[in-house]
């Protein structure tokens, strides 16, 4: 640790009060050694310690990227709902900027209204729905553009003062680049996903369903998990290196060698892949929902009158579209093939972290990777039973929303109990 470096410095300075023709006493000695490493230890902070570069990025970055990170759920979790609610068609044009403004006269409603007459949703789906109800679905669509904008100015904006006041690392610099892209990419995806609900082949094709494509909605989502995830992770790698630095974590050098340990490296691993199967489940979960997969066999653990549908139900040509070679779609397109799917990897994730948890039992962890440990437990519990619930009911839109959120959260617990078992930097 930086800090505990500056301690064993021996002070080279002379003491003022030698200066004075007096002589140096051990209070005035052990002052002047307090204030020469405060402002070594300031000196690193700021600028790397004469090096002209940071040490590390200043903690406020870090509490400002949890607080993104938190605007990342809130804004997956509207638009879980402004898609149960079938509302994310009812804006038809892309206006980054123009468009954060809401319709307030009559007329500008009754414009925005007979557009939305002109696309397959409302013929096919809305038939018939009153200017009242077209509002009500409008402003799920248009709080969820914005927010979306709203995160976009609280990104980029004190990202680009970090950046020019010096209070990042070129690596944090570089991290808060990456970030920012995916940002943006994220922007651009949820145009392109609902751009892929307002083609007007939906209106035409007697058996087609007026909604996005679920490859897209997929892509959208893993943006958004993507999105959240790394800054977190940044948020909680910046704040650890910055405790460090100031010697502000106890029994750092115990605790550094706790982390390096076989069993809790080995332990670490497990979680990582732990992790990456949660996030895939979440994103099977996008399949369902870009489906309406969940509106079939609500039973369980039955899908009918039996665990799983006949084959022939599963792996249906109907799919392939008259290829042979396509049958694959079934993966991707079935509804029935889709929800078995996500049954399957929801109850394996299930499995596996509860195994995780009977491991940890046994190993010598640290506090704060025991607690996330019974937390990630708890959640999986949790998810579970929500997604059970969802689907025996019918996919209510309170439980469905609900199943969303605790998936995000069941996400970040993973994340965070990887974090924890992370090695401790060197300062």
């Amino acid at each position: 640790m930086l800090a505990a470096r500056l301690a064993r410095l021996p002070l080279r300075l002379p003491v003022r009060a030698a200066r004075c023709g007096g002589p140096a006493t051990p209070g005035a000695v052990a002052k002047q050694r307090a204030l020469f490493q405060r402002r070594t230890l300031a000196t690193a902070v700021a600028g790397g310690a004469g090096s002209g570069r940071r040490a590390f990025d200043a903690p406020i970055v870090g509490h400002w990227s949890l607080f993104c990170a938190s605007m990342v759920f809130g804004i997956v979790v509207w638009g879980g709902l402004t898609r149960l609610t079938e509302s994310g068609l009812s804006i038809v044009e892309w206006k980054p900027i123009t468009g954060a403004k809401l319709p307030t006269s009559d007329a500008q409603w009754e414009a925005e209204f007979e557009k939305y007459k002109l696309f397959p949703e409302y013929q096919k789906v809305h038939i018939g729905i009153d200017i009242d109800d077209f509002k009500r679905i409008y402003f799920m669509e248009w709080f969820h553009r914005n927010i979306g904008r709203l995160f976009g100015v609280v990104y980029l904006v004190p990202a680009a003062y970090f950046v020019s006041k010096g209070m990042v690392t070129r690596g944090g610099a570089a991290k808060l680049g990456g970030l920012g892209l995916l940002l943006l990419g994220q922007g651009a995806m949820g145009w392109y996903m609902v751009a892929s609900g307002l083609e007007k082949e939906l209106a035409e094709r007697p058996d087609a369903v007026p909604r996005v494509s679920q490859y897209r909605l997929t892509a959208h989502l893993s943006l958004a998990y993507l999105l959240y995830a790394g800054l977190s992770l940044h948020g909680w790698n910046v704040l650890r290196t910055a405790r460090l630095a100031r010697g502000r974590i106890p029994n750092a050098e115990a605790l550094r060698a706790q982390l390096l340990a076989p069993e809790s490296a080995s332990f670490r691993r497990r979680i990582a892949a732990a992790t990456l199967l949660v996030g895939t489940t979440c994103l099977s979960g996008a399949m369902v929902a870009g489906l309406d997969a969940g509106l079939i066999y609500s039973e369980f653990p039955l899908m009918g009158p039996a665990l799983t549908p006949p084959l022939s139900e599963l792996w249906s040509p109907f799919y392939a579209r008259g290829d042979p070679s396509a049958m694959w779609r079934n993966l991707t397109e079935n509804p029935a093939t889709v929800q078995l799917a996500h049954r399957a990897l929801a109850m394996t994730t299930f499995f596996t972290l509860s195994a995780l948890w009977w491991r940890a039992r046994g190993l010598p962890l640290p506090r704060s990777a025991r607690v996330m440990v019974h937390g990630m437990y708890g959640l999986a519990w949790l998810q579970v039973a929500l997604g059970i619930t969802t689907l025996v009911n019918g996919v209510p839109i309170a439980n469905a929303s609900a199943h969303q959120a605790n998936s995000v959260l069941l996400l970040a617990a993973a994340l965070r109990l990887y974090h924890t078992l992370r090695p401790l930097p060197r300062c």
